[in-house]
């Protein structure tokens, strides 16, 4: 379970993040949407300390962090849970598709090498990746490049992955594949929290979804609540906009 308690995050005076309260089971697909500029990177961002919170706890299963004194062996063990898939895939680009998988289990796990090689093409061949093994990330396209990495993100065999927005990159004909990668892992159990702007993923994927706005969850429920019977009207005028097809009343 994933528990994070009165989560806060200002930039100078820009208050993004104010009071956050969210609590995620084992085995759930938690979906975040919202507008550009509403927190909910910075949210996803906090859990693992890439971005520190200024105020509140994060608790990821028996092990809790004060964000307020955090320590560096704290904050080491906190990632150790955590596997983040980014935006922009972060690869190393000198390093072929099975080196960027094996880094971790190498550098982090501690893995002999040929348990890391073994490990690490196994899981590039689940993502449709075993003809890629030794191709440079310059050499795949962008849904190759992102499936790269979220074979390395469960290489770590984390608590939690951490999806930022994994289809935002995507050419639109690229965005199915990694769409089907991560519906896929959802089938197997895998705790997830998404930032996406993909409804029609959050409609079927998601067991919870969550509407942020102006840096403090407006609304959250199963799919069927959110999309079907939202309850605040900003979350009616958000859906709107971007599900012009059902017909919310404001």
């Amino acid at each position: 379970m994933i528990k994070l308690s009165n989560i806060s995050k200002a930039f100078g005076r820009n208050q993004v993040l104010n009071n956050i309260n969210l609590t995620v089971t084992k085995g759930e697909v938690v979906v975040i949407l919202g507008p550009s500029g509403s927190g909910k990177t910075t949210l996803l961002r906090c859990v693992n300390y890439l971005e520190k919170p200024g105020d509140g706890e994060i608790a990821i299963g028996d092990f809790s962090v004060n964000c307020k004194q955090a320590r560096k062996k704290d904050i080491h063990q906190l990632r150790q849970k955590t596997a983040m898939v980014f935006q922009q895939y972060n690869l190393f680009r000198h390093k072929t598709a099975l080196e960027n998988v094996m880094e971790g289990l190498l550098v982090v796990k501690k893995l002999p090498k040929e348990d890391a090689k073994q490990r690490s093409i196994a899981l590039l061949e689940k993502v449709g990746l075993g003809n890629k093994l030794d191709a440079y990330p310059s050499q795949l396209s962008g849904g190759q490049q992102q499936r790269v990495g979220i074979a390395r993100a469960l290489a770590l065999e984390p608590e939690v992955i951490l999806f930022d927005e994994p289809t935002s990159a995507l050419d639109p004909e690229l965005v199915g594949e990694v769409l089907a990668v991560i519906r896929k892992i959802a089938k197997e159990g895998i705790t997830m929290i998404v930032v996406t702007h993909e409804m029609g993923f959050a409609r079927d994927v998601a067991n919870h979804v969550v509407f942020m706005d102006g840096g403090v969850i407006v609304e959250e429920g199963t799919p069927g609540e959110v999309f079907n019977h939202p309850r605040e009207e900003r979350t009616k005028q958000f859906l709107k906009r971007i599900t012009p097809e059902l017909n919310y009343s404001i």
